[in-house]
């Protein structure tokens, strides 16, 4: 009885042994490639073959979801994302020639909201109130709703058009805010003097996604110590802090990316 299991494992491991039918040459191990299987030295070349990249903690896959300075994943999309290299007309004049221009930015739309609530509500009268007024033949009356509507259309569109001239505007020198439509107002910090800066956002802010700045100046008031309704306060935040502390970090970015341009 133990003389026929014995038979039995050994042609279990014959059978083990034995190259499949079809295959040329049975299955290598990648480490029987690399230092050879023992019987024979390495092959020529091999030596300086690096060991296998292992998968990263988290399931990563793809080199584009890591940085290349750190070797980390990324948390997600790049925090600052790019803007026109070149400045529009209408902040150009502001800037002088040595002066490198770094982004532009419009306050967000809740800027405004004050004039559109104010259009919504005064159409939504004057149609309700010359309806009625015409419904008793009142035809001065209804001139006089009509009129009243065209003046909110005109002060509405003023807002609105001094809104879209408004610009909070970062170089490698300063801070700047323009605006005004009738009466031009151009405030200015260097970049040295400032001391502190934060932003704020309310809940609101968080959901609409935009923010107040705050900036002090060795404890002095200045035209630009509070900005409110500024877009992407995060984004806008950093880049701020990265000119201010890090400006050759910003020249190298902003040189790659000129030469890849260019090379395109």
């Amino acid at each position: 009885m133990h003389r026929d299991e014995a038979d039995r494992s050994a042609d279990d491991a014959r059978r083990d042994t034995e190259p499949i039918p079809g295959m040329a040459h049975p299955p290598r191990n990648r480490a029987d490639d690399l230092l050879g299987d023992g019987d024979s030295p390495p092959p020529s070349g091999r030596a300086d073959i690096p060991p296998p990249i292992e998968e990263p903690v988290g399931g990563y896959t793809d080199t584009d979801d890591f940085d290349s300075a750190t070797g980390l994943p990324n948390d997600g999309p790049r925090r600052v994302t790019s803007v026109e290299p070149e400045p529009s007309a209408y902040v150009a004049r502001y800037l002088f020639p040595t002066e490198k221009y770094r982004g532009e930015w419009r306050r967000h739309w809740i800027h405004i909201i004050v004039p559109i609530i104010v259009l919504i509500v005064a159409t939504f009268l004057m149609g309700f109130v010359s309806s009625l007024l015409a419904h008793y033949k009142a035809d001065i009356a209804v001139t006089v709703v009509v009129l009243l509507w065209v003046l909110s259309l005109i002060w509405v569109g003023w807002r609105t058009f001094d809104w879209f001239q408004d610009r909070f505007i970062l170089t490698n020198k300063r801070v700047m805010l323009i605006n005004g439509l009738i009466t031009r107002k151009v405030a200015m910090m260097p970049l040295l003097r400032v001391t502190d800066m934060k932003y704020q956002q309310s809940p609101l802010g968080r959901m609409l996604n935009y923010g107040t700045f705050v900036l002090e100046s060795a404890g002095q008031d200045q035209a630009l110590r509070e900005v409110p309704h500024l877009p992407n306060p995060n984004e806008l935040y950093l880049r701020v802090v990265e000119e201010m502390y890090e400006p050759e970090a910003v020249e190298a970015r902003l040189g790659e990316s000129e030469s890849d341009g260019s090379d395109a």
